[in-house]
């Protein structure tokens, strides 16, 4: 596993930490998933959690307040219930607190079952798990999706932050995801930034968790160290965390 900090502006601090797939000679997540077939992809699932867990506890996590975000497939959890006991049991014995535990699912197909998704989204959170929809506003993971269940974070895609500062159509797109989630009590995270532009942007329009080259890149088993841009760190009066 490779991590990312996600930082939070405010404090200039990570808030959690992505773990990221890697492959064993350093292959990159898109190589890795290609080779997850249907036979295969519980266990993938189920491994990637408890490496994830494992690495980041190496890393040195628990000494941070920060959380650790989980990439998981929605069509690997067959029940909530039974799937996630690895993940406890690995969480107990490393001393990883689960309430710290944050899952997100990106689906570049359309999900045809929402319902099973519903069901795992709300038997996260009765366990006291943060739960996120990853690449908003990038393939299926749209209104559509957010329309149908709620999830504690939003992490805004990329191709909606590229360019930000400059572009007036993504600017009021951003503006009006920001003003629906803030409606519906949900964390926006975007994700992506390489610009102090960007980051500006975001800054401006109240987004308080940002995670990006900018900051940082994943760093492979190990917990990179974010860095502001100097002319920012400034507090922005009346950000939000929503």
């Amino acid at each position: 596993m490779a991590y990312q900090p996600i930082v939070d502006i405010e404090s200039g601090r990570p808030f959690a930490f992505e773990a990221l797939v890697r492959g064993i000679n350093g292959e990159g997540a898109g190589e890795v998933l290609a080779r997850v077939t249907p036979q295969n992809r519980y266990a993938f699932d189920q491994q990637c959690r408890v490496a994830a867990i494992e690495g980041a506890v190496a890393a040195g996590i628990l000494d941070t307040n920060a959380r650790l975000s989980i990439n998981f497939l929605p069509n690997a959890v067959y029940s909530p219930v039974a799937c996630i006991q690895l993940t406890l049991k690995t969480a107990k014995r490393t001393g990883f607190p689960t309430d710290r535990l944050i899952f997100e699912f990106t689906e570049n197909e359309q999900i045809a079952d929402t319902d099973h998704v519903q069901t795992i989204v709300d038997s996260y959170r009765k366990m006291g798990f943060g739960t996120a929809i990853d690449d908003f506003g990038a393939g299926h993971a749209g209104l559509g999706l957010l329309a149908k269940f709620q999830t504690d974070y939003i992490k805004l895609d990329m191709d909606l932050v590229r360019g930000l500062d400059t572009s007036m159509p993504r600017r009021l797109i951003v503006e009006g995801v920001l003003r629906i989630a803030r409606s519906l009590g949900i964390t926006v995270i975007a994700e992506g930034i390489e610009t102090v532009g960007e980051y500006e942007a975001l800054r401006t329009l109240g987004v308080r968790y940002i995670q990006g080259y900018l900051l940082a890149r994943p760093g492979f088993k190990v917990l990179p160290e974010a860095a502001l841009p100097e002319e920012s760190k400034t507090p922005v009066a009346q950000a939000s965390s929503r």
